[in-house]
């Protein structure tokens, strides 16, 4: 027997029982126990009611684009179509606002971490805090 075999056959590998048959084996077994349901979790914003309207997104570092909700996911990533983006320039030397400017972007999917505020394109409105605790 050589030496090579010996230490496979005896010991682990060098990096422990990370995978191979160890893990395979500790996986059958858990999946034999009871496994308990978690609640799922619940989106703090609901956007069905913007599904196929428009809306206006500012993201993290200034950008802001318009375009229709097609699509997102709990994590709030975002599909919008016919995508607009509001290109501003600098304040002019006499104070007055720069003139806005804009670029089309077609479809887009964006990612819910970037997002500061989803608004809808045609007038905001209240929308309830899910923190606050009903007053009984």
């Amino acid at each position: 027997m050589s030496s090579s075999n010996f230490q496979h056959q005896d010991r682990p590998s060098r990096g422990g029982y990370r995978g191979g048959h160890r893990q395979q084996h500790h996986n059958s077994h858990s999946s034999q126990q009871p496994q308990h349901d978690r609640p799922k979790k619940e989106a703090i914003l609901d956007l069905a009611k913007y599904q196929d309207r428009e809306i206006r997104v500012k993201f993290a570092g200034g950008r802001e684009v318009t375009g229709i909700l097609k699509g997102y996911d709990q994590l709030m990533n975002l599909v919008l179509d016919d995508v607009v983006e509001h290109l501003r320039g600098e304040v002019e030397e006499d104070g007055q606002p720069p003139e806005d400017q804009t670029r089309p972007l077609g479809l887009v999917v964006v990612r819910g971490p970037l997002l500061l505020l989803i608004s809808p394109a045609d007038g905001s409105e209240e929308i309830a805090n899910p923190f606050v605790q009903n007053e009984e």
